[in-house]
């Protein structure tokens, strides 16, 4: 755990990213095609979107219907939401700026330092499960009719975004190098002041 603005500043990004997350999630535009100039066609995680100047959406109505990288990609990203969520509890005690389990340093920087790996494990998850979603439409763009497949649209640039962000916020949040040598630091002065004082009675 490292100093509490470098806390601060870890747990921002990673607040950021789990926002970035969770837009992603539910945004429209994971993939689009263009038919003509007018015509456009957005798929989603959980719906799809058509039409020209105005689009009407739907709600996927069967899982079946879905094809294989969509119902991977909704879940894995849910569960990266949900461990963030939990990131964010175990951390909110482990921070120097809150009043949790004072008295108990060591304690105290070890649960921080949990929920940092939780929220790189969030990220590493968005992260990957973004990139093979890209690579599967890329592959389908380049085996099919260009002009009939679908591009990856701007949702998976935000999921990109989330999840450096919580990548980057869990890394702040994990180190632990200043606290340690701080507090060592004041254990090991407080021994010797202990050890002292015994000494001195026999002077």
């Amino acid at each position: 755990m490292a100093s509490q603005g470098l806390q601060l500043l870890g747990f921002l990004l990673a607040l950021l990213g789990l926002a970035a997350t969770i837009a992603a999630t539910f945004m429209v535009e994971w993939k689009k095609q263009s038919q003509g100039k007018t015509h456009r066609i957005y798929e989603g995680l959980w719906m799809s979107c058509s039409g020209y100047e105005r689009t009407t959406c739907e709600f996927h109505e069967s899982l079946f219907k879905v094809s294989v990288e969509t119902q991977a990609t909704r879940a894995v990203l849910l569960f990266s939401v949900i461990l963030s969520a939990v990131a964010v509890l175990v951390s909110t005690v482990g921070m120097k700026c809150t009043r949790f389990m004072d008295g108990k340093a060591e304690s105290k920087s070890t649960t921080a330092m949990i929920g940092g790996i939780l929220f790189m494990v969030s990220g590493l998850l968005t992260l990957i499960i973004t990139s093979w979603y890209v690579k599967m439409i890329v592959q389908t763009y380049k085996q099919s009719h260009r002009l009939q497949s679908f591009e990856f649209g701007k949702a998976v640039f935000v999921s990109w975004a989330g999840s450096l962000l919580t990548l980057v916020g869990g890394a702040f949040l994990s180190c632990r190098r200043c606290s340690r040598s701080s507090s060592s630091g004041s254990v090991t002065s407080s021994h010797l002041l202990t050890t002292a004082n015994p000494k001195s009675n026999y002077v």
